[in-house]
């Protein structure tokens, strides 16, 4: 990420992870970003979504729709290399503006390659699983900024399935998740978003795995202390 002179000490440059990155290995069919809130790495999935040519709220590379103004400074300074494949199918979910690409899918009248009926008829979760069932078609590359902000502890065991399903049909995944169990998909690579840098981290070693874990063999303790007064 050297390609061209920035400004270290404007967005998204001063975020540390950003400013010490220099090259990532992102593993050929799923990759974890993981780390505290106002860590980076939905700034660099989106940076990644943008350079892979995706719209930067959401959406297909056919979808060119924007409702705000983005910041693209991150995306004209990565720079990525892809292997002699190429994907065939691609969608990049961010779940802080699915809604605006709901409303675009609407709008393009082509819900009916997402479900039955308007995704703005489901619920987030319901319309999020549609997407992933109907209209995702595998060999393709796929970037999740937090899925689990749309689904329940049983619909991201689901989730869990489908992401196995699209690694059997050759595609390439790319998910910022705080979710232990999204997370814990075999054989991922997991890198954690520290607040300096960007490092691989297995998932017995992540904080959400620990924290999680801790809280549910040590609940009543742990509920103790945090309400003392």
């Amino acid at each position: 990420m050297r390609e061209k002179e920035v400004d270290w000490n404007s967005y998204p440059f001063s975020v540390p992870v950003i400013r010490n990155l220099s090259a990532l290995q992102l593993h050929q069919h799923v990759t974890f970003f993981v780390g505290e809130n106002g860590s980076g790495k939905s700034t660099l999935l989106e940076a990644i979504a943008c350079v892979s040519g995706f719209n930067a709220e959401g959406g297909t590379k056919n979808f060119k729709f924007s409702t705000t103004n983005e910041n693209g400074e991150l995306t004209t300074a990565l720079k990525i290399t892809r292997g002699v494949r190429r994907p065939t199918d691609g969608f990049f979910y961010r779940a802080d503006s699915f809604f605006n690409v709901v409303s675009e899918i609407d709008r393009l009248g082509v819900g009916h390659a997402y479900g039955e009926c308007s995704l703005h008829a489901r619920s987030h979760g319901e319309g999020f699983l549609d997407l992933v069932m109907n209209r995702l078609k595998g060999n393709g590359l796929y970037l999740f900024d937090e899925p689990e902000a749309a689904l329940s502890p049983k619909r991201q065991l689901s989730l869990l399935s489908i992401i196995h399903s699209l690694v059997r049909k050759g595609s390439q995944l790319i998910i910022a998740t705080h979710s232990p169990i999204i997370m814990s998909y075999p054989d991922a690579q997991i890198y954690s978003f520290t607040d300096r840098n960007i490092g691989p981290i297995s998932y017995e070693e992540t904080e959400h795995f620990q924290v999680t874990d801790s809280f549910l063999k040590r609940r009543e303790r742990t509920l103790r202390e945090l309400m003392e007064e």
